[in-house]
């Protein structure tokens, strides 16, 4: 691809769509011209990038036209109406949504694990859900290493996983609650603020919500591992910003805590946060805005005979959506 790119970013004005425009300018993507398109409500908003006040425009049919790389994050509906246009209108589509991430056709990437899958693309690369990509971030290293056969996890997601409304939502239910006033509930279908909700998703035949499915459906893709196992509950937590997950992982391989640790020492995009002398572990209060995930609570699992457990922690704003979306077009300035 050339070195300077015509970029669109579709769903501009959401939580997802603006981390993107900020991820864009501050990794220095080489941006020649940046179209922020958005439903037709939004026009007329404009939005900074490098500066400038950049227009929100409509998305339209027609909006992909000389366009190189779009970013979609404007959900499942949008991405399979749009996206197929975009891409045939010679535009590469990062897709932040689920519309397309168990297509046999569309590569599903975290350019940490497998950045090679990008090249395989037909105009379409799926980025992965949230939680996924931030449990693996700490899992992939020592699959590698170890060979994970199956996990057992719990999340405990942030409210901006849901969206700008519910970032709201929380905040004004916080206030309601100080207050001394009713609580109004919105967004979830139940007073998040104090509260945690073990609900992400719809739930399916088998009793698990779509949400904790994607780990097990989407990991075996992105790891090129067709047996992993992945038995999931997934809980949304009274926090604006970045998710965490405990996993016990079962390996094929024997492994201590300290080799685990030395695995993720020099694992990419993470950093090992586990000093619990000094009371020092992973917290979405600290990973939150940055773009690597930490990993802490390294130790032996004391329920499986080559098990590992830990505690990972990343912004699910920028490793979950934006930030890797962005190193995907980085992977594709490289073909």
């Amino acid at each position: 691809m050339n070195r300077m790119m015509n970029v669109a970013v579709v769903g501009a004005t959401g939580a997802v769509g603006v981390e993107m425009i900020k991820t864009l300018e501050r990794r220095n993507f080489p941006v020649r011209k940046l179209t922020l398109l958005a439903s037709a409500r939004s026009v007329g908003k404009t939005l900074k990038f490098k500066g400038e006040d950049i227009p929100v425009q409509e998305l339209k049919k027609d909006s992909f036209k000389g366009i190189d790389i779009a970013l979609f994050s404007a959900g499942s509906s949008i991405s399979k109406e749009y996206a197929p246009i975009a891409a045939k209108d010679g535009c590469v589509v990062v897709d932040n949504s689920s519309a397309f991430r168990m297509d046999d056709n569309v590569p599903l990437v975290v350019p940490e694990i497998n950045a090679a899958d990008v090249k395989l693309h037909k105009g379409i690369i799926a980025n992965p859900n949230c939680t996924t990509a931030i449990t693996l971030m700490a899992l992939y290293p020592l699959h590698k290493a170890f060979f994970v056969k199956r996990i057992f996890a719990s999340s405990y997601q942030a409210v901006s996983g849901t969206g700008a409304k519910a970032i709201g939502e929380l905040r004004r239910q916080v206030k309601q609650i100080v207050n001394g006033e009713p609580v109004t509930v919105e967004v979830y279908p139940y007073q998040i603020a104090f509260n945690v909700l073990p609900h992400i998703d719809v739930f399916l035949p088998n009793g698990y919500t779509k949400e904790e499915m994607k780990m097990e459906n989407e990991g075996r893709k992105i790891m090129h591992h067709p047996s992993f196992k992945a038995s999931v509950t997934c809980v949304r937590v009274p926090v604006y910003r970045s998710h965490s997950i405990a996993v016990s992982a079962e390996c094929e391989k024997p492994v201590t805590a300290e080799m685990a640790r030395e695995v993720l020492s020099k694992a990419p995009g993470l950093d090992v946060v586990d000093d619990t002398a000094n009371k020092r572990y992973p917290m979405p209060l600290f990973t939150s805005e940055k773009d690597n995930c930490e990993v802490g609570r390294i130790r032996k699992d004391c329920a499986f005979d080559n098990g590992i457990c830990f505690w990972v922690s990343g912004d699910q704003l920028l490793k979950g959506a934006a930030l890797n979306a962005v190193q995907i077009a980085e992977e594709l300035l490289k073909i």
